[in-house]
């Protein structure tokens, strides 16, 4: 059994993810920035994660998932600066998001998705409240209660997505 762990951090967050991940997998893996993957053909598990950027997968992610996971079993893990858990509309926002993640890795086998909550930077945020969208600007003045995500029990929550990942494809 061999599992990549693969990432796209623009802030550490995501790279937090995958480095927790990657330590909870038993078995040869390989942890790697996703501008360094090259096949995934000899991967059992493949896990991609990344933030989200104007309520979709970051570029690189989305350019990677149309083009690259064909085939691939695939396990997703996303960060974003909303509550993880919360509010029907947020709820409701989360999970047409992350159905729009879904649908960008047709082709793949999608064996699960784990998101949670990230540390929105300062300079995210100010982006987000130059941009001129409300929705934007309201997220950009949540800064202060994304501090210190993920958090233990997001990262506890993350190490039990890895295993149920890796008791799919049978390891």
């Amino acid at each position: 059994m061999k599992a990549l762990v693969c990432y796209v951090s623009k802030t550490g967050n995501t790279r937090k993810v995958a480095e927790v991940l990657a330590r909870a997998l038993p078995c040869e893996k390989d942890l790697l920035p996703l501008e360094s993957v090259g096949e995934l053909k000899g991967y059992d598990l493949v896990f991609l994660g990344f933030p989200i950027w104007e309520f979709g997968p970051a570029d690189p992610a989305r350019q990677f998932l149309e083009a690259r996971v064909a085939g691939a079993r695939l396990a997703m893990f996303i960060t974003h600066a909303m509550p993880s858990v919360g509010e029907p509309p947020v709820a409701k926002m989360i999970d047409r998001i992350l159905g729009r993640c879904r649908r960008t890795a047709e082709g793949a086998q999608v064996l699960g998705v784990f998101h949670c909550r990230g540390e929105l930077s300062q300079p995210m945020a100010d982006d987000l409240e130059r941009s001129g969208n409300p929705m934007l600007q309201h997220f950009a003045r949540t800064r202060p209660e994304t501090l210190g995500h993920p958090d233990e029990s997001e990262l506890a929550a993350a190490r039990e997505f890895a295993a149920q990942m890796l008791a799919a494809v049978g390891g």
